[in-house]
């Protein structure tokens, strides 16, 4: 079968048409599989140098905490029953990781200018609590955001979100990956 030349310029055309067509449909109509993680992975930015007071006195930086992998929360010194779900899912997530629990610390960083609750906190031994000082803002970010949790890497960068009240399997499930794919912290 002989071809004409507009029926040639046709079927060079449909070459070049049909992967652009093709993406076109696949962009607008196939729906990507989920990722395994259940956790938002973010592009690595540097968590805040800002110093923090400690409750009993001294400063802290998270930078200064390098070379530990971080949990961090952050809310109202108050901390009501939200918050305690948040330090709680903390704890029993880190707990949970067994011998790799050496490797991840816990920061709740205070956002506001009431004084920490202590006794709210007591159950939560262990965990670092970060005081912001006043007259200082917090820039938004794992310091400053209620909404979520946050992972610090050791090199000091924030890597990862989860939802405030995240579910506790799914995000171990997380952080049992990540710690063993690192070598790091």
């Amino acid at each position: 079968m002989k071809l004409g030349p507009r029926a040639k310029l046709l079927l060079i055309a449909a070459v070049f048409a049909l992967p652009i067509l093709a993406s076109f449909l696949a962009y607008r109509f196939l729906q990507p599989q989920p990722t395994a993680n259940y956790g938002e992975l973010l592009a690595a930015m540097p968590v805040t140098t800002q110093p923090f007071e400690r409750p009993g006195g001294g400063r802290l930086r998270l930078t200064d905490l390098s070379g530990q992998w971080l949990l961090v929360a952050s809310d109202s010194g108050r901390c009501e029953a939200a918050c305690r779900e948040k330090l709680a899912t903390l704890r029993q997530v880190r707990l949970a990781l067994g011998r790799n629990a050496r490797r991840v610390e816990r920061v709740f960083v205070v956002d506001d200018l009431a004084a920490p609750d202590l006794a709210s906190l007591a159950p939560f031994e262990g965990t670092l609590v970060a005081v912001t000082p006043r007259g200082m803002t917090i820039p938004a970010g794992a310091g400053n955001d209620r909404a979520h949790l946050y992972l610090v890497d050791p090199h000091g960068n924030v890597m990862m979100r989860w939802p405030a009240l995240a579910d506790r399997r799914r995000m171990l499930k997380d952080l049992q990956r990540l710690l063993k794919a690192s070598q790091i912290g």
